[in-house]
């Protein structure tokens, strides 16, 4: 069953440029699918679309529909600060509050109007043991989070928005800048997340994607080249340019 349904899907950039042309495709609830292929392909600009942060780009046409659990999130009537409750980010280059590491996890639920403590100190805990953090910071929740290695300051990221309970998680490369051990335990904790969330990874390399996903779909200049489960499309994809790209051809 689709999390969210993508419908002929085209964004258009005031300065011309066409990132994304026709897009239609499925997004499997709690499953990790993969958006990859060269930079400037349109898969950012997608993940964007699935919360609405484009809204915030300068964006001059953007056509077609994008229902989660049937409803268009492109539509006027929608509650985009609700939407982004329920489709939560992380990105590239982790950016923590200059807070504490507790009230990096517990802001958001105090904006949004939770005030008991019993709550907000066990949604720090689940969250940090989500991200696969807890056993490291346990003990010093009221040290400053820019005091966390890049690697951890990733995965309080990662619990920040899991903090808030989404029900789909977008990630923007979130691996890119660290360092293997790190990398391999955001990996492992998206693996035990999709048991509850739905999760669409925009991975930092062809590998990345071949490890984690359970649907992939293979970008290029705009366009949805292939999309398919993770053992036919990394091990006999139908199209000649996905082939080419997963083997190292180009890109």
């Amino acid at each position: 069953m689709n999390k969210i349904s993508i419908e002929n899907l085209s964004l258009r950039y005031s300065d011309g440029t066409e990132s994304l042309r026709n897009i239609t495709m499925g997004i499997p609830a709690n499953k990790i699918t993969v958006l990859f292929g060269p930079a400037g392909g349109g898969k950012s600009s997608l993940l964007r679309i699935l919360n609405r942060l484009n809204d915030l780009a300068d964006v001059t046409h953007l056509d077609g529909r994008v229902l989660l659990d049937n409803e268009d999130i492109l539509s006027p009537k929608t509650d985009v600060i609700q939407l982004r409750r329920r489709v939560g980010m992380v990105f590239a280059r982790p950016v923590v509050l200059p807070m504490s590491i507790r009230q990096n996890l517990t802001y958001g639920l105090e904006v949004a109007g939770v005030k008991d403590r019993h709550r907000l100190e066990a949604a720090v805990e689940r969250s940090l043991q989500q991200a696969a953090l807890w056993d490291e910071v346990q003990d010093r929740l009221d040290d400053a989070a820019i005091a966390l290695s890049g690697g951890q300051q990733q995965r309080l990221c990662l619990a920040r928005v899991l903090a808030l309970e989404p029900e789909v998680i977008l990630l923007d490369e979130p691996t890119s800048g660290l360092d293997p051990i790190s990398t391999g335990k955001v990996e492992e904790s998206l693996q035990e997340l999709k048991q509850t969330y739905t999760i669409v990874l925009v991975p930092h390399s062809v590998q990345q994607a071949a490890r984690t996903a359970d649907f992939a779909a293979f970008f290029l200049q705009g366009e949805l080249i292939e999309y398919a489960a993770n053992k036919i499309l990394f091990t006999n994809p139908e199209n000649q340019q996905t082939e080419d790209y997963v083997e190292g051809r180009f890109g």
